[in-house]
């Protein structure tokens, strides 16, 4: 193939490697526009991973870049005058500019044709295609191919909040990947420094909006926003200066970070490699490391032989998958520094856990993998300020509201079952709650409980009132006699999301004509077409419903709950009051935040009036419609968790979507934690969070990281009743209590598990 390669960057120059190892007959060129020893970079982060991969595509370039490295296994977090470090985490140096002029050595040996200030225009562009088999746009994150051919690969440019400079020093980092964080009188401002050879260290410095503009960086020239940098640092430089090696550059050298994604990474015989394809944010050092493992799979596809366009194909399905995983994790990180101020103040302990699992790459164990001893410290340490004074992992720590103890962190999320008749749990529901709570987790949630027949979602949900207490009654007795468990009454109203059939039958499909009850929102909008249309609440209605509220409140005090929580969730009725959504009314009730929230407050004050002091009652609530800026969004949910705060809710339950058919909601692993993380942390407040957890390392990453307090599981436990003990069993935990009974399940699950871990030595 006669190849022209756009870039002269580690993507381009090893993608021009990796093919002339394949077929050394390729006719390759590298069109670079900067000189061979130009660069405006400091260091290359990789892992010995990444080297692994390197290794078995070239060990020849391999080889010449780890003589170059300079390694660490540790990483330090400087906050102040604090000082943490974790070791195990296995990383590497390089500076980018000798990397580069170790590949370009390479791919001389190897016959390609490098072409250095060579500024290719448009029009060149299109001549290279023409006269190419093929062209490989490694041409940066602001390339000029993907511009140019825009309308095919359909890029989205994210410009990222923070702003932050390449910066480098001589002052050595060589013992630790170093975080430093300074508090000035303009806010913090924090750096990220390692060292990549034996002189030199990539000193990157960032901070947000606000505080770049309050010390006046964006008016600054180099020369003095640089030695305010080393004002600022002066502690941490030991007398050494900050350099910068973009002196190319006017004015301040200080940048945000765009997040580039693109739909289409290739057309006809044009492909988009590196940077020019996707970025990923410095803080997780991935840059490099993605374009050269994408220039290894183009090579591979293009040396299967495949016609082009089915290599190119392959390529785009299979690496932008890849890359996704990497960028994902890289954008979670992102938006970690840029909300970095929201935990500044934690203890330097759970400080330092949060920053290392900020993307989601790291996970609890393995952090005990790569450092036992630190991870072992910091379990103690959490056990510690719950109360405790065992090693165990934070699922397994205690937890207080009001007068409630938990024996641990694990909850039954509730899970609608639409197996009630007439209102009246059966014994479904006992069997159901009841192994629930024989399974370890420390407490166990009722699905929603209806205040009356017409508040329920299907004719298979039930109520609570005076009617049922002897049934639920019969449930708390047994799971206060037989477990540790506490049990939470979820009670809630389904507003417009009512007289729809069970689940399994067309689930929030309304009832066959003739069944369908009269429904009532805080305006007269239909969940769907051809559901029934609410009545817009008056007054009288408002009183009624508080009412059936306050009934439910005193049935569940009679039939000996735990706990209760108000459901203002999922567009259900009261959170219909809530979200813009589904509230459009222009009395008192609707408009702004604070007459959205008049009615769920009063009906929450109301509970909470009638519910004993001594227990907690907790709040469930959609911290994002994921309805565009129209609905709920994270920032808004702060303030209505405030005010439910305010009124007295113990905890906030933070759950997202269900308002209305049209959400485009964004999902994947622990997807509603950063929306609990948020109203915990800027709130100082307890938070219960659900949503696509399913494992114990989840649970306590989310713990120890300070994200939530109580973990709800919701799939897991329909799957596995026993979920938490099998957890401890799992994890090498033997404290935990099992019922008497099942003693010998659990030996003979600990002894299986012992044996499966040693014969894996």
């Amino acid at each position: 193939m006669k190849i022209a390669i756009l870039g002269g960057g580690p993507a381009g120059l090893y993608f021009a490697i990796s093919m002339k190892l394949r077929d050394s007959t390729h006719d390759i060129t590298v069109y670079e526009r900067n000189k061979a020893d130009d660069t405006f970079g400091w260091g290359v982060v990789l892992s010995d991973e990444t080297m692994s991969n390197f290794e078995g595509n070239d060990p020849v370039s391999e080889r010449m870049i780890r003589d170059k490295f300079a390694y660490w296994g540790d990483v330090k977090v400087v906050r102040g005058d604090e000082a943490m470090t974790s070791g195990g985490h296995g990383f590497c140096g390089i500076g980018r500019k000798q990397m580069l002029l170790l590949l370009q050595e390479r791919a001389r040996d190897l016959g390609v044709t490098l072409s250095f200030e060579t500024d290719v225009t448009p029009e060149r562009i299109a001549e290279l295609k023409a006269e190419n088999d093929l062209v490989v746009a490694a041409d940066g994150l602001n390339s000029k191919t993907r511009s140019l051919f825009e309308d095919k690969f359909q890029p989205e440019i994210d410009m990222r909040r923070n702003h932050f400079v390449w910066l480098g020093t001589h002052q050595k980092f060589d013992d630790a990947f170093t975080f430093i964080f300074e508090k000035t009188e303009h806010g913090w401002i924090w750096a990220h420094a390692y060292q990549f050879d034996d002189d030199t260290a990539t000193f990157i410095v960032e901070c947000g909006p606000e505080t770049y503009k309050a010390f006046g960086f964006d008016t600054l020239n180099q020369h003095d926003s640089i030695a305010l940098c080393e004002k600022i640092f002066d502690k941490h430089l030991g007398g050494h200066r900050l350099m910068t090696n973009a002196n190319h550059i006017r004015g301040s050298a200080w940048i945000q970070f765009p997040r580039v994604t693109c739909e289409n990474w290739y057309f006809e015989n044009v492909a988009l490699l590196g940077d020019a394809s996707a970025t990923a944010h410095f803080s997780i050092g991935s840059g490099s490391k993605l374009g050269m493992e994408s220039a290894i799979m183009l090579a591979d596809e293009l040396s299967s032989g495949k016609p082009l366009d089915a290599a190119l194909q392959s390529y785009q399905d299979e690496r932008k998958l890849q890359v996704v995983r990497v960028t994902s994790a890289a954008r979670n990180s992102t938006e970690w520094f840029e909300e970095v101020e929201r935990y500044l103040d934690l203890d330097m302990m759970q400080f330092n856990y949060a920053l290392l699992t900020r993307s989601q790459r790291i996970s609890h164990e393995n952090l005990r993998l790569r450092d036992p001893e630190w991870l072992a410290s910091a379990e103690a340490w959490f056990q510690k300020q719950a109360g405790g004074n065992s090693t165990r992992s934070p699922m397994f720590a205690p937890f207080k509201l009001r007068n409630m103890d938990l024996s641990c962190r694990v909850v039954v999320s509730p899970m609608a079952q639409y197996k009630a008749k007439d209102g009246m749990p059966n014994d479904w529901h006992f069997v159901h709650y009841a192994e629930r709570a024989k399974g370890g987790a420390g407490l166990v949630f009722t699905e929603m409980l209806c205040v009356s027949m017409e508040g329920r979602i299907t004719p298979g949900c039930p109520c609570i009132g005076e009617e049922q207490v002897p049934l639920w009654s019969r449930l708390t007795d047994f799971v206060h006699a037989e477990t540790d468990a506490k049990i939470c009454a979820q009670i809630g109203h389904a507003g417009r999301k009512g007289s729809t059939r069970l689940a399994w039958d067309g689930i929030d499909k309304a009832l066959p004509e003739g069944e369908n009850w009269p429904l009532l929102s805080a305006s007269a909008i239909p969940l769907m077409e051809g559901n029934v249309v609410p009545k817009e609440m008056d007054r009288a209605d408002m009183d009624m419903v508080r009412d059936q509220f306050v009934a439910s409140v005193k049935a569940a005090a009679a039939a000996q709950f735990d706990m209760i929580e108000m459901h203002a969730a999922h567009g259900y009725l009261l959170a219909s009051f809530i979200s813009p959504i589904t509230n459009t009314r222009s009395d008192e009730y609707g408009g702004s935040l604070e007459n959205r929230m008049r009615f769920p407050l009063e009906v929450f004050a109301a509970m909470r009036a009638a519910w004993p002091e001594e227990k907690p009652m907790t709040v469930r609530i959609s911290a994002h419609d994921w309805m565009g800026d129209t609905g709920v969004m994270p920032e808004e949910a702060v303030e209505i968790s405030a005010l439910f705060k305010a009124a007295g809710a113990d905890a906030i339950n933070v759950s997202s979507g269900q308002t209305d058919k049209g959400e485009q909601p964004i999902y994947g692993r622990m997807f509603q934690v950063p929306f609990a993380d948020r109203v915990r942390n800027d709130l100082n407040s307890p938070t219960l969070v659900a949503g696509n957890i399913y494992e114990p390392d989840h649970v306590n990453s989310i713990l120890m990281a300070g994200r939530a307090d109580l973990v709800l599981l919701a799939r897991p436990h329909l799957a596995d009743p026993y979920w938490t003990l099998h957890a401890s069993v799992e994890l090498g935990d033997n404290e935990q209590k099992w019922p008497a009974p099942y003693e010998g399940g659990r030996r003979q699950a600990i002894t299986l598990a012992e044996r499966e871990k040693a014969m894996a030595q």
